[in-house]
């Protein structure tokens, strides 16, 4: 069964914002972006779409 995520649709921090763009600057998985910030993977795609930032994909 996935994790389950009990902070349905809470907005963004700015902290949580910097530490986004600091972890797809550093070239991490989504994943491992999306554990970090205790966000789904969805949210995490969605946001840095949002902002323009590129997430690097598991090869």
């Amino acid at each position: 069964m996935a994790e389950r995520f009990e902070r349905h649709k809470q907005p963004w921090k700015p902290e949580e914002l910097a530490k986004l763009r600091t972890l797809a600057a550093k070239g991490m998985a989504l994943k491992a972006i999306a554990k970090a910030l205790t966000r789904s993977e969805e949210s995490v795609k969605q946001r840095a779409k949002e902002d323009g930032l590129k997430i690097a994909r598991l090869r």
